[in-house]
């Protein structure tokens, strides 16, 4: 059986609660710096979490997160699968070719 390699997510470091928590921090008037300091969590990962996940509870960040690595995990199956359907095809096209010629 053929694999396809997909490039997959980082796995996050920080939980769902610790990405609530740390959110909740820099709303409450935290500083990117502060928060960079203490946490070791870069602008940028903070700027990103506060766009994707600003107002969520731990609970709907964890849910979330699951839901994106369900939809990874079932994209690399469709990619299996229809490299295997084609792979099928392509076999079937060469075998009936054959036939073909020889009758």
């Amino acid at each position: 059986m053929l694999t396809l390699k997909c490039k997959t997510m980082k796995k996050s470091t920080f939980s769902p609660v610790q990405i609530a928590g740390i959110l909740k921090e820099f709303d409450n008037g935290k500083t990117a710096e502060e928060i960079n300091r203490e946490h070791g969590v870069s602008k940028a990962s903070l700027y990103k979490w506060r766009q994707r996940y600003g107002g969520m509870e731990a609970s709907e960040i964890k849910r979330i997160k699951e839901l994106e690595e369900e939809k990874a995990r079932l994209k690399r199956m469709y990619a299996n699968v229809s490299m295997e359907r084609d792979t099928g095809k392509d076999i079937m096209e060469k075998k009936f070719e054959s036939l073909v010629r020889k009758g």
